[in-house]
């Protein structure tokens, strides 16, 4: 079987209100497209239908599987969804679809070339938000800055749920991540960064969701806690020995 250009994982957990409203739109999106494409669901731990629901969607959708993960944590979900992704070009999306997926063509070739990794950026020139209250604005700005001053200086945001990966990077890295909740990425990016892989930002349309599953404090304390436990694992020549 020759593989897609596209794989589009979304990572699910209690995902029951949002995932059938995002999966419409996806599939409709990629009907308009003239190249191969897959959907792959991971959901783990939901205490909701949100399994229930992905299968369902799956029974009249060849492209779509639906992969149940028994680990707890996004970072979890993401990585087992990316790795067992077949697409040339890999591409994380929240089941929010805070970014409309009609942004996803500035991930891909002919609009995006030379690049390892692209992320969704709220911050890159272009990029503009709606409906964001000015707290959550002022919070994401200095969650950003501890992360850009502790590990990643020059990415203005690396927490945005949307990134692109190809194939060959997402071998590399992903079989590397350890961190299984919130901070996986910042991982993914550091590891980016030690290997001189291109990482390229790329300005969204991003809305706010006021149901958001992100605790500003709470979350920010964890990841802090993450970039010490990754700078760690450096230290100590974790992420040189795993395969």
């Amino acid at each position: 079987m020759s593989s897609p250009f596209l794989s589009i994982v979304i990572p699910a957990h209690n995902e029951e209100n949002r995932l059938p409203r995002a999966l419409d739109q996806i599939f409709s999106f990629l009907k308009a497209q003239d190249y191969a494409s897959e959907v792959i669901v991971v959901e783990n731990g939901s205490s909701d239908a949100t399994l229930a629901i992905a299968n369902e969607f799956a029974k009249d959708r060849p492209t779509l599987r639906v992969i149940h993960e028994e680990r707890n944590g996004k970072g979890n979900a993401v990585r087992r969804g990316m790795l067992a992704a077949r697409g040339e070009y890999r591409f994380i999306c929240d089941a929010d679809l805070s970014m409309p997926i009609e942004d996803l063509p500035k991930f891909l070739p002919p609009a995006l070339n030379d690049f390892d990794i692209a992320i969704g950026s709220r911050e890159a020139k272009g990029s503009i938000r709606y409906n964001e209250p000015s707290y959550r604005h002022i919070g994401g700005r200095a969650i950003n800055f501890a992360i850009r001053s502790l590990i990643l200086p020059g990415l203005n945001d690396t927490q945005c749920g949307f990134k692109c990966f190809r194939a060959a990077t997402t071998e590399n890295l992903f079989r590397k991540q350890t961190l299984a909740g919130w901070s996986f990425d910042i991982e993914l990016l550091y590891l980016a960064r030690r290997g001189k892989l291109r990482i390229r930002e790329i300005p969204i349309h991003w809305y706010y969701d006021p149901d958001s599953k992100v605790n500003a404090v709470r979350d920010a304390l964890r990841m802090i806690g993450d970039i010490f436990r990754i700078h760690l694992n450096a230290m100590r020549g974790a992420y040189d020995s795993r395969p």
